[in-house]
């Protein structure tokens, strides 16, 4: 049993899952994610993936998902953790590189990257970006 994002229904295979999902995206600037999180789990980035999917799994829909055979995968993310995000991201799609993203995937990471070169030049932490188009909050006073 899986559980469907509260905000985007976007499926998870389980509540760690869904946690992870939820955290990922409003860490990149989703309000609506962020707000959802700030409303249901307020301590969200205090939480281990696991505490926070305790959390979350409470206010998401339970979904079918499809049975996954066996297949060595021991689930543990620490083990063989990728040094950045292209490993991972390689090996997610068991291709070199990028593989073949959707475009909204490749979307959130252009944006991704965008704010975080905005950040380093100007020398701004990530606490000072609360727009979902990456300006400062003291642009838009």
């Amino acid at each position: 049993m899986g559980y469907a994002c509260p905000v985007c229904g976007a499926e998870q295979a389980d509540a760690e899952h869904l946690a992870n999902h939820l955290a990922v995206t409003a860490s990149l600037g989703r309000a609506d994610h962020g707000e959802w999180l700030a409303e249901y789990a307020p301590n969200w980035g205090d939480c281990t993936p696991e505490e926070l999917g305790e959390i979350v799994s409470q206010h998401a829909p339970e979904i079918e998902t499809p049975e996954f055979e066996a297949s060595g995968h021991d689930h543990d993310h620490d083990h063989g953790r990728p040094a950045g995000l292209e490993e991972g991201i390689a090996q997610q799609s068991r291709q070199p590189g990028r593989g073949s993203l959707t475009s909204e995937a490749e979307s959130v990471l252009q944006e991704a990257r965008e704010l975080t070169e905005r950040m380093q030049e100007s020398g701004v932490d990530d606490s000072a970006i609360d727009d979902d188009d990456g300006t400062d909050a003291a642009d838009d006073a």
